[in-house]
């Protein structure tokens, strides 16, 4: 008789399923850049998720040109500033770090790391690429309540190097708004640690067939662990932490950059955030994370042939209640 078919349960794509070493997402690679010099990040704190009513802006869909409600997912903001200039040389084990230079109004990371004592003047070199260290302002945000700020490495992309190098060189020590690297329409990759749920049964955290009533002991358990006189294989699906994963989502797009939270607030505010106060942008879908997570954007790197849309139509944004004020 021909065997069953019966695939495995869950992915072993993003094994092993351990928690992230920070809440800080690290971004390993970067797309190319445009004609002009400019940063190909930033990063934002998110608020919350809320639905609007946009002309369907994708011409092979069902729903082109035609009023469709999509879900939107609200990020807050406030600017950045650059607090160093990092040079590297590419060598055969990777990127290495051949100088640097730091800003000296970098007052607020005295609480995060050790300053120089003394800052240097950019040496010019041969480099081969060229990135600013950011950090974030919890401070001006209210609904973290978080003090001390993240600090993350930006790439800056476009141009030539004497381009990208007088560019750095002009933004350093300065804040860097959201509106100077994005606009209506672009489309971003977002880096973020997934919402935890900490220690999870084999059933929750990879999804297995629950066993029949008539099984020894048990129902929300694996049914082998394999082989006698064997060791237990990676491939078993077992329990033990679920979420807080570093996870990456492509191709989103940025609806709207708006200058008021207060005008996307809904009312008695976001559930878990409070009202936002910042610069906000709106993206299409949902994102990672739970509410108040940093949220890291980037330059879409799979995005090579799409729709170029100038500026989303939005109809209607919801400010409905979430929690029924």
């Amino acid at each position: 008789m021909p065997t069953k078919h019966h695939p495995r349960r869950g992915s072993k794509g993003y094994s092993p399923r351990k928690r992230a070493r920070s809440e800080v997402p690290r971004i390993q690679s970067w797309p190319d850049g445009d004609d002009k010099p400019r940063l190909q990040g930033f990063a934002g704190y998110k608020a919350g998720m809320t639905h609007a009513f946009v002309v369907d802006y994708r011409p092979t869909s069902t729903t082109s040109g035609q009023e469709v409600m999509i879900p939107v997912t609200v990020v807050e903001t406030p600017p950045m500033k650059i607090a160093a200039i990092r040079l590297y040389k590419s060598t055969p084990y990777g990127l290495k770090t051949i100088t640097e230079t730091w800003a000296d109004n970098v007052e607020e990371l005295k609480g995060r790391i050790p300053l120089p004592k003394k800052t240097k003047e950019l040496e010019v070199e041969d480099f081969d690429d060229i990135r600013v260290i950011a950090y974030t302002k919890p401070r001006d945000v209210t609904g973290v309540p978080k003090k001390l700020p993240e600090i993350m490495e930006i790439r800056i992309g476009g141009g030539s190097k004497e381009e990208r190098l007088n560019y750095a060189k002009e933004i350093l020590g300065k804040e860097v708004d959201i509106s100077d690297i994005y606009s209506d329409g672009s489309m971003v990759d977002i880096a973020a640690i997934t919402k935890g749920k900490g220690f999870q049964g084999s059933i929750k955290r990879w999804g297995l067939k629950l066993l029949t009533h008539k099984n020894r002991k048990h129902r929300r358990m694996v049914g082998t662990l394999g082989p006698w006189l064997s060791w237990v294989r990676s491939t078993v699906p077992q329990g033990g932490q679920t979420g807080y994963h570093h996870r990456v989502e492509y191709n989103k797009r940025i609806l709207r950059i708006g200058e008021n939270g207060e005008e996307i607030t809904p009312e008695g505010g976001f559930l878990h955030y409070g009202v936002v106060r910042n610069k906000y942008i709106l993206l299409h879908g949902s994102i990672p994370g739970p509410a108040k997570r940093l949220i890291r954007m980037r330059d879409a790197i799979r995005y090579h042939k799409g729709v170029k849309v100038e500026k989303p139509e939005i109809t209607y944004i919801s400010t409905m209640s979430k929690q029924g004020v």
